[in-house]
């Protein structure tokens, strides 16, 4: 990889640099869970992908910005980094503006370099013109009260009611980590099924247990000892956040989605954080709707693009019409099927 500026350095995956890096993520205000270096390893271990990740260091050799990005290349999807995929964030985070655009400007020769078609950033603030900009996704953010009796009341009657309605099939709430995966994951890939999405591997799940024990999270709930909703949960700082959330179609009439999200709630005050990330949404959609319906504000998101020939911004989406077809027989498969050939697809999708 060429280089030019002196101040910018490519983090190795054993570099002794690591644990700078990830204190300089921690101490800043834009810095997520997924701006830790351990992401690196963890993304090539199970994806295969390459990752490069780019830092600026001050005169005294102190990290004062960063970037982690990740390739993602393949001959059904093209090729083209983000920063970071599978994720709501990721992108640039530094001490200052000019600090931001040499790193940027890196990120760009790099890309360059890969041939790839473009580069997104997934970021939390609207950079210069220079960067075209998506902002038809929005986060969802709850500040949380010191006690769950505060939000049982303010989430008022009909909420409460829907919450209810699922207690009367006796289920059971279960909260744990790497021994809740098998729970999780039957939930998940039959609800991902039924979305028309590829899912998945296990081992994605799996490694983010290992590699961020004190981060992450599983909630599930059983009926008759079967489990029918579960999430994946992660942390930082004083945040919770909950990227994955799934039922099984066949107890939805029962509100059982409701009852999962408010024991998710009630974790996440008994753990002391402050704040409860709901994940993306596209504004006034249902799930945008659902998730506000618990008292959450909107947090807009801006996805910033590099495009190598100024070309129109890349729609790797379920809403692009050209996948409607792929989607309806996905929904058709058997679960086994989809567990098989899903993760092969979808490791390649941002």
């Amino acid at each position: 990889m060429n280089i030019n500026d002196p101040s910018i350095h490519l983090l190795d995956v054993n570099d002794a640099l690591q644990k700078q890096w990830d204190e300089y993520v921690y101490q800043h205000s834009e810095g997520k869970l997924y701006h830790l270096s351990a992401w690196s390893k963890l993304i090539n271990n199970v994806f295969g992908h390459k990752t490069f990740y780019l830092y600026h260091l001050s005169e005294d050799n102190i990290i004062n910005g960063l970037i982690p990005l990740v390739q993602l290349k393949s001959r059904l999807f093209g090729n083209y980094l983000v920063s970071m995929p599978y994720f709501n964030y990721g992108g640039v985070i530094a001490d200052n503006t000019t600090i931001e655009e040499k790193l940027l400007g890196q990120a760009c020769t790099l890309a360059k370099e890969l041939n790839a078609s473009h580069i997104e950033f997934r970021d939390t603030v609207l950079r210069t013109p220079d960067y075209p900009v998506k902002t038809d996704k929005i986060s969802m953010i709850l500040t949380l009260p010191n006690d769950e009796a505060v939000l049982w009341q303010n989430l008022g009657s009909k909420r409460r009611s829907q919450i209810k309605r699922p207690l009367r099939e006796n289920p059971t709430i279960h909260i744990g980590t790497i021994d809740l995966l098998d729970d999780f994951y039957q939930v998940f890939a039959e609800n991902m099924r039924d979305l028309g999405t590829p899912v998945y591997a296990k081992r994605f799940f799996s490694a983010m247990l290992q590699t961020f024990p004190q981060h992450a999270h599983i909630i599930t709930i059983k009926l008759n000892d079967q489990p029918v909703a579960a999430a994946f949960l992660l942390s930082f700082k004083d945040i919770l956040e909950i990227p994955w959330a799934s039922t099984l179609k066949k107890v939805n009439n029962i509100s059982i989605n409701m009852l999962l999200y408010w024991e998710v709630l009630k974790f996440a005050i008994q753990q002391n954080y402050q704040y409860f990330d709901f994940g993306r949404s596209s504004a006034d959609s249902g799930t945008y709707r659902f998730k506000k319906q618990w008292g959450s504000e909107i947090r807009q998101l801006y996805w910033h693009y590099w495009l190598a020939d100024d070309g129109n911004q890349p729609a790797l989406n379920p809403n692009n019409p050209k996948y409607r077809l792929a989607i309806a027989a996905w929904k058709k498969m058997p679960v086994a099927l989809t567990r098989l050939i899903g993760p092969h697809l979808v490791k390649n999708l941002p």
